[in-house]
């Protein structure tokens, strides 16, 4: 009886390593195109006159490639996303104060969005987490506006906030659904989830 041939430890560290290091590259080219995508809606919600109606309420369309990106990578990735929608949308469009309010605003949303999904994916559907994201992003903007405003007075404009933040989270989250199930059926994200 032949005795099983054994493989070299070194050769075993090294596919691991170039296993690994795809994965990465993987993640690189991911966060990469959701981040383009991210900004090609930030301009193109730029266009969308919502904020002449409602001032301040935005659809939050670049949410829906960071809901996706919180649903397949890891918290890093989420925020390597947000620093990246942040920064180029307020280059692209902005001053730096509504940088400031974007940053407050998805760094808020990030921490509830990202407990959710942490809590339990199966306790709570994409569409609720994409409300309270919607709602906490409100909450943070108006926040960074009393700093930089130096008064409370503007939370009491929150009830209008909260109204629009449900129902662009509504959006949102149905649309970062229909996505994430359009992306579940190509097998380099099928290999993210099972990670």
């Amino acid at each position: 009886m032949r005795s099983p041939i054994k493989q070299d430890p070194h050769v075993a560290a090294s596919k691991a390593v170039a296993s690994k290091s795809g994965y990465d590259l993987k993640r690189v080219i991911i966060i990469s195109i959701f981040g383009a995508i991210t900004v090609v809606l930030g301009l193109i919600e730029a266009m969308i006159p919502l904020q002449s109606a409602i001032p301040g309420a935005k659809l939050g369309l670049g949410n829906i490639m960071i809901l996706t990106c919180l649903y397949y990578l890891n918290a890093r990735d989420a925020l390597t996303l947000i620093a990246l929608k942040t920064v180029l949308t307020a280059l692209l469009l902005g001053t730096f104060s509504s940088f400031l309010f974007s940053l407050s605003g998805s760094l808020l949303s990030f921490i509830f969005m990202y407990g959710l999904l942490r809590i339990g994916r199966d306790r709570f559907s994409l569409i609720a987490i994409s409300v309270v994201g919607g709602i906490t992003h409100n909450i943070g903007q108006l926040g960074a506006a009393t700093v930089v405003l130096g008064t409370s007075k503007i939370f009491y404009y929150l009830p209008f906030l909260m109204v629009t933040g449900v129902v662009t989270g509504i959006f949102v989250g149905f649309a970062a659904r229909y996505l994430i199930t359009r992306l579940s059926n190509l097998p380099q994200f099928e290999e993210l989830i099972q990670s």
